[in-house]
């Protein structure tokens, strides 16, 4: 009975200097490559509509490794981690014309429509703008009447129908926006440096087939 006691002592101590040690809850700086989409469901994401009548299943659809969204009703879909300095890579394509949507970066706060976050736009002919939404900024943001802050390369995107990547990287206040291996902008000083990432339902049928974070490659 006395080592029973005493073991009992022991685990209650250990217990409670591994509660004392475990990590604060917060955003993940990736160590490794994370697919956040798996080619099977929306695991690892929550959905959010306008229209909270509307089942998310008829708008998010997983089929072949291939996650479409039909665009309407307007919403997202957001990682249930929140992250911060990383390289995030989205593959996209328009299967019915031309069409618009985005990726929202270091979301914050409650789910809305729009959340507050930098928005990388996806849009045709548009790819790699920037949106600031909710109050966010950067310093190449001069025009405060226009939310909007335009690509440098618009010629970056390929023909409709086929699958175009783009590569963001975040890293402290900066985040750096390439599609298919073209830098077409960059934004400094931001104004939020992490949070959830979303895939927006904005009016037009989009496809993914790969979104993963990366880690930022070492500097010498």
């Amino acid at each position: 009975m006395r080592y029973s006691l005493v073991a009992l002592t022991a685990l209650l101590a250990f217990s409670a200097l591994a509660q004392e040690a475990a990590p604060a809850a917060g955003p993940i700086t990736p160590k490794e490559v994370i697919p956040l989409f798996n080619g099977k469901d929306l695991s690892g994401w929550k959905p959010h509509l306008s229209d909270a009548s509307v089942d998310p299943q008829q708008v998010w659809s997983v089929k072949d490794g291939v996650l479409r969204c039909e665009g309407k009703p307007s919403g997202y879909i957001r990682t249930v981690e929140e992250y911060r300095d990383y390289v995030l890579i989205v593959e996209w394509r328009w299967p019915e014309g031309k069409g618009n949507n985005g990726v929202l970066v270091h979301t914050q706060g409650k789910d809305e429509v729009w959340p507050k976050s930098i928005e990388c736009q996806l849009q045709t002919d548009n790819a790699g703008d920037f949106w600031v939404i909710g109050g966010t900024d950067f310093a190449e943001h001069t025009d405060k009447s226009d939310r909007r802050v335009p690509n440098k390369v618009d010629d970056a995107e390929k023909p409709l129908g086929e699958w175009n990547t783009m590569k963001i990287v975040c890293e402290g206040d900066t985040i750096t926006v390439f599609v298919n291996d073209r830098e077409v902008n960059k934004a400094t000083q931001t104004t939020v440096t992490n949070g959830g990432i979303c895939l927006q339902s904005e009016g037009t049928p989009i496809e993914f087939r790969r979104v993963e974070i990366r880690p930022l490659e070492a500097k010498p």
